[in-house]
């Protein structure tokens, strides 16, 4: 399968929990974007309603409640 690439901006915290996810996955030699991609992939792949997460985290960002 192909694979696209773009860009994102995440803040300092979220840098920081990926590049931890990045050193215990050291074993792997797993890159920032393999592990966003799994992340993504594992979100996805999920039983949960998608637009109605992604809204309620939207929201609680904008809020700072998350």
């Amino acid at each position: 399968m192909a694979k696209e690439k773009f860009g994102v901006a995440v803040d300092e915290e979220t840098v920081r929990e990926v590049d931890e996810l990045v050193a215990e996955c050291d074993d792997l030699g797993a890159s920032r974007s393999e592990i966003v991609e799994a992340i993504l992939t594992a979100f996805v792949q999920s039983e949960t309603n998608h637009v109605e997460r992604v809204r309620e985290i939207i929201i609680r960002k904008r809020k700072g409640t998350l």
